[in-house]
């Protein structure tokens, strides 16, 4: 069993994975900014699924975990990522972060490295593997236990990482397929944007992604 931190994890993303990862059975640690509301979220997420989570700071929580998923908003990455580096090397990092520039949501705006995840492989430096996910999942529905039609698309330059990353979408009931290297997640980051202008435009709540055709799985390697 993997030990998980979720690095912003009292935000809506981030507490509606940690639910589900803990409801099948996942150590889940809690981060946030607050170590306070961090133990607070912990204690509630515990009651309601009957498993151990914990909640620490952001710093702490990376630390004391095996794999690392980042949930913060894009104008917190940098900062968050620069305090948790330290404590992720050697281990995966899984960044979720969309480069959404408010009040322009709805309008691709990707940083000048590309893509937030590239930017997080820049941020955390050599020794951290970067995998990113969760883009295109409507928070408010990932945080119910109704079926979400959505898959999700995984990206990074290790293919191991990747499955392993896989397997944790599996975990909170959604479908996974691998997207090619990390500076594929452009495609997704900026599909994010465009789903938002589709939610406000048909009256959509919260529009996904979903990939058509019979899907054969790839080999193992």
């Amino acid at each position: 069993m993997t030990s998980i931190a979720i690095i912003g994890g009292t935000g809506a993303l981030g507490a509606a994975i940690a639910r589900r990862l803990a409801k099948a059975g996942e150590s889940v640690i809690l981060g946030s900014r607050d170590p306070a509301k961090a133990a607070a979220a912990a204690a509630a997420l515990q009651a309601e699924t009957g498993r151990p989570v914990q909640g620490r700071g952001n710093a702490e929580a990376a630390a004391a975990a095996s794999l690392v998923i980042v949930t913060v908003p894009f104008v917190s990455q940098e900062s968050t990522l620069t305090e948790i580096a330290p404590a992720c090397r050697g281990k995966i990092v899984v960044d979720t972060t969309v480069p959404l520039m408010p009040p322009k949501v709805m309008r691709v705006q990707l940083p000048a490295e590309g893509s937030a995840a590239v930017r997080a492989q820049r941020l955390l430096g050599e020794g951290v593997t970067v995998v990113s996910a969760f883009h295109n999942v409507a928070a408010h529905k990932l945080a119910t236990d109704a079926s979400v039609e959505c898959d999700v698309l995984v990206f990074g330059d290790e293919r191991a990482a990747r499955e392993q990353v896989l397997r944790l979408v599996a975990q909170c009931g959604l479908r996974g397929l691998h997207g090619g290297a990390l500076v594929n997640s452009a495609a997704a980051e900026a599909l994010t944007s465009v789903l938002i202008f589709v939610n406000k435009t048909y009256s959509v709540d919260g529009a996904g992604l979903r990939i058509t055709g019979s899907l054969t799985p790839p080999a193992a390697g």
